[in-house]
């Protein structure tokens, strides 16, 4: 299943996506807002095992970002469980060198109506660090709603940090 954008294409991701995503995925500013579990160094090996744990997905909840002819990024939904079972979180990211171009705000809003749509699922969230400013306004721009501020709610590269709460609700 694919869903145009207009300015990128969220395909289904591909082995064939793993030697050109890495550079992408291997660059600390990247990663710097990324959970933990998104590695670094980035190694075309981790892009090789993410695609093979997505790949049998039902219902597809990981999409690479295609720009051009360019795998550029990643996003997927985190689904919740038991009696949040009806939510799920957002997850993305992008290469450097997309940054800026109004990218990553079309794939947000693209997967939140699939997510609405044909998951049937009441409620998006995010939990962008406080200094992301880009994920910040790309969640603004797509719609969401500052919910809240997480205190002290995340440890990255040994620093404790502060995360908003954004949602979308259907």
């Amino acid at each position: 299943m694919d869903i145009q954008c207009g300015v990128c294409l969220l395909r289904p991701w591909r082995e064939s996506d793993a030697a050109a995503i890495t550079p992408h995925a291997n660059d600390r500013d990247v990663w710097l807002n990324l959970r933990d579990r998104f590695p670094h160094p980035y190694r075309t090996a981790d892009a090789i095992d993410y695609i093979r744990s997505v790949a049998s997905q039902t219902p597809l909840l990981s999409f690479v970002i295609v720009v051009g002819d360019d795998p550029a990024g990643g996003i997927s939904l985190r689904p919740g469980e038991d009696i949040e079972r009806c939510a799920a979180e957002i997850g993305y990211w992008i290469g450097r060198t997309y940054w800026g171009r109004g990218i990553m705000t079309a794939a947000v809003r693209a997967v939140t109506t699939y997510a609405f749509a044909s998951l049937g699922l009441l409620r998006v969230f995010a939990l962008p660090f406080t200094g992301n400013a880009a994920s910040i306004r790309v969640l603004d721009k797509a719609g969401y709603v500052r919910e809240g501020l997480l205190r002290s709610s995340a440890i990255k590269a040994g620093q404790v940090r502060d995360q908003y709460l954004y949602a979308a609700v259907s």
